[in-house]
Order: C-alpha cells, then structure tokens, then sequence
C-alpha cells in the first residue's frame, strides 16, 4: 500500500477512536500498533516496548512533572481567589473592568500554574459567578475565562515549551522567554475586545459593591491587599525561576524541581494547608495529569515511529518542501495545518508529533524555530477554545452548567479571532517573539 493511502487510513481509524470516546494515548498507540504489525508483521512488537520506553527515559522529561506539581500546588491553593480579588479592586469600578480583571488574574495565574485547564478552573470558580451577577452576559463571561486560560500554554514557565524543546532539541529557556511578550500582547487584545463587547453588550453597568457604601470601601482594599501580600511569594518564586533558566544557573529540570518544592512548602505555610487532605488531592492532581501527559507523548512517540517506518512522513514532509510556492504561504498552509490538528488533539500530542517533522522545513524556508514555536502555540490556543474537542469550552460548561454550551461557544469565538490576529502581527514583526530572547541570551 503506498505511503498516502496508508496515511489516510490511519488518520480515519484515528478519528473514529477518538469519535467514540478512546482516551488520546490509547487511540494514538493501539492505532500505530495496529498499522506495524499489519505493514511489518508481529516482530514489530518487540520494538513497540522498546520504543514506549525509550521515548520517556529522558532526564529532561523529569522537567514535566516538576512544573505540574508546582501548578497544582498553586491551583488547589487559595492563590486564585487572592489574585482575582486583588486584581478587582483596582480595576473593578472601571467600565468592563470586572471581566478584563479576569483575563489578567488568568494571564498571572497562567505564569504561576503553567496550565490552561487549571486557570481556566481557578479562575472561572471565582469569576464567572462575580459577572453574572454584576450582570455581565453569559457569552462575556463565559468567554473571557475560556480564553484567557490559554494563556497558560504560552506565558512561561509553560508545559508545552518544554515539550517543543524536548522534541525539537531548542533551548527551552529560550522558548520560555519567547513565548513572555506574545503573551502579554495577546492578554492586551483580550482585554481590548472585552471592553468592546462589554460596550456593545451594555452589561457592565451594574454598580460594583465596593464601591457602594465609604465605610466598606477601607474593608475591602485591606482584605484585597492583604490577599495581594499572600500572592506575591508565589510571584516571587517565578520570577526565580525563570530568572535561574535565562541565567543560566539551573537546568530546567532544577528548576522545576526546586519551583515545585517552594510552591507546595508556600502552600502549606501561606494558607496553611497542613492537614492530609489537601496535600493528597495535590499530590493526586499532579500526579494524574503527570502520567495523562507522560503516556500521550509515549503514544505520539510511537504514532511518530509508526508513520515514519511506513514513509508516510517522509512523503508528507517531501510533499510540502517541494511546493515551489513563496514562503509565506507554505507558512500559511502549516498554520492551517495545525489549526485543524489543534481541533481535534491536546497540545502536547500535535507538538511531539508535528514539532520534528515541520522543524526542517521550517529551518529550510528561513523562520526562526523560536518564532515558530510561539506561532504553533497560539494555534493550538485556539483549539482549545474550537469544538470539538475545545477543553476550555467544558471545563467552563462545568463550572457554570446552567450556562449553555452555545453561548460559551460564541462567546471565546472572538477571543479565537483575536489569537489569529495575534498571529498575523507575529507574522509581520516577528520580532515581537524574537526581540527579548536576542537581547537577554544574545
């Protein structure tokens, strides 16, 4: 069977698994095994172990789980509630202020947690109920948290960079510092539209209730500043962080370590979470989005070698570097690529499945592999915000179930347009993602 009729029958078993609910990993691995032993027959199966193996018996990877216990320790700490409270009282009374708070508790909450589900949760908890209230729209609402919780895949310390760098073999501290101002410029866009659909909307009028009686008000700006103080040890810690990577003083496994430690001891001596329970649910989220991680790059790692073996990377790879076409639309068929891809698999999976097939041809079309990581996180941003799979769209659906899926929909499809936007200002100054990490690692 030639390469791309092998490929697109394993991209269509592919889809049909995923479609009835198999679980990414198993879909990816049981697909590639499948596709081995029916092109090379059952000794593919010796290799199949060796290789699930292989591709996680790295030092780097113990990077991963460090930085997840470290966003857990955050998320299931009261730090978000400190951050959101903070945030509104200086932005709670301006017009729309309420919800462009929200986006940046989520833009600091994304640097404190690295994940976008976790700031999603934390913050939406918080958020979502505070806006309807104040009678914000659901749609505003219900977006606003939604994308400003993919903030998390690209404001660093970020799981997803550290992916990249594994698997293109880049300087993950200078993807970190990379992914810092695009960041910022997609939370200023996101608060840009959410003033304007706030205006449109006419739903941030309700009075904010710190600002209703003199006497409440002294009350409330010392509970919010004292929440403040708790926050800024753990801003602190990041700062350290990244500081320790661009500095080269630590590895990124070190670090991650060492910020893992100091957020869980943070935790227990900020708002002293002593007893048990709340260290084993910790210990237990970390661990359970650990390992969901660790086994979907195992199984992307065999897909991989699976498609390879089969020459179907190759032909697909071959296929797009002879396209005699000008380099910025090669750039747009691969966006419109990993657009799609974003649609229907998690980051990590579309990073470590894509990442070393495009790098080539990336290098050989002349971009620059730190700007593009940037321009593939920001399209996998916008999958998780796009049906079908769209993870923000129902962690949200899940904090507030009365609110309809639809409504959440519409509501990030414009932060959606705003992260295509954002791509395209990449695209015509890239040195927004290039400039800082020139200037701080030369």
């Amino acid at each position: 069977m030639d390469p791309v009729t092998s490929g697109i029958l394993i991209v269509v078993a592919l889809v049909v698994l995923m479609a009835i609910g198999t679980p990414i990993a198993f879909a990816l691995g049981s697909v590639a095994l499948g596709a081995l032993v029916l092109d090379r027959g059952m000794g593919e199966l010796t290799y199949f172990g060796e290789t699930f193996y292989g591709s996680l018996a790295s030092f780097s990877f113990v990077a991963i789980p460090m930085f997840i216990l470290m966003g857990a320790a955050v998320a299931s700490s009261p730090t978000g509630r400190d951050l959101y409270r903070s945030l509104d009282l200086w932005l709670g009374r301006v017009p729309g202020g309420l919800a462009i708070s929200n986006i940046g508790a989520c833009s600091i909450f994304a640097a404190l947690s690295g994940s976008s589900p976790a700031t999603s949760a934390a913050i939406g908890k918080l958020g979502i109920p505070e806006m309807r209230k104040r009678g914000y729209p659901d749609g505003v609402a219900a977006g606003c948290i939604a994308a400003g919780g993919t903030l998390g895949i690209l404001i660093p310390p970020s799981v997803t960079m550290i992916v990249y760098g594994i698997s293109t073999e880049t300087s993950i501290g200078r993807l970190f510092i990379a992914g810092a101002v695009p960041g910022v410029m997609l939370a200023v866009l996101f608060m840009t539209w959410t003033l304007i659909a706030c205006k449109l909307a006419g739903g941030y009028d309700t009075p904010n209730p710190v600002a209703q009686a003199a006497a409440q008000v002294k009350d409330n700006v010392e509970g919010n500043l004292k929440a403040l103080v708790r926050v800024l040890p753990f801003l602190v810690v990041v700062t350290g962080i990244l500081f320790a990577l661009y500095g080269g003083v630590a590895t990124p496994s070190e670090a991650a370590g060492a910020g893992a430690f100091l957020c869980l001891a943070l935790a227990i001596l900020v708002y002293r979470m002593w007893q048990a329970k709340p260290l084993k649910l910790i210990m237990r989220d970390a661990l359970r989005e650990s390992v969901m991680i660790m086994l979907i790059i195992a199984a992307a790692e065999i897909f991989a070698y699976a498609l390879s073996s089969m020459f179907i990377t190759q032909t697909v790879a071959g296929a797009i570097a002879d396209l005699e076409v000008n380099r910025w639309v090669l750039m747009g068929i691969i966006n419109l690529f990993l657009l799609v891809a974003g649609f229907f698999l998690p980051p990590v999976a579309v990073i470590v499945m894509t990442a070393p097939i495009l790098l080539p041809i990336i290098l050989a079309a002349n971009f620059d592999p730190y700007w593009f990581a940037v321009i593939l996180t920001i399209n996998l941003e916008i999958g998780l915000i796009t049906p079908p799979v769209g993870l923000n769209l129902f962690i949200i659906k899940g904090i507030a179930p009365d609110i309809a899926l639809r409504d959440v929909l519409l509501g990030s499809l414009p932060y959606a347009l705003c992260m295509v936007l954002g791509i395209v200002l990449l695209c015509f100054f890239p040195g927004i993602a290039t400039w800082l990490p020139d200037l701080m690692m030369n």
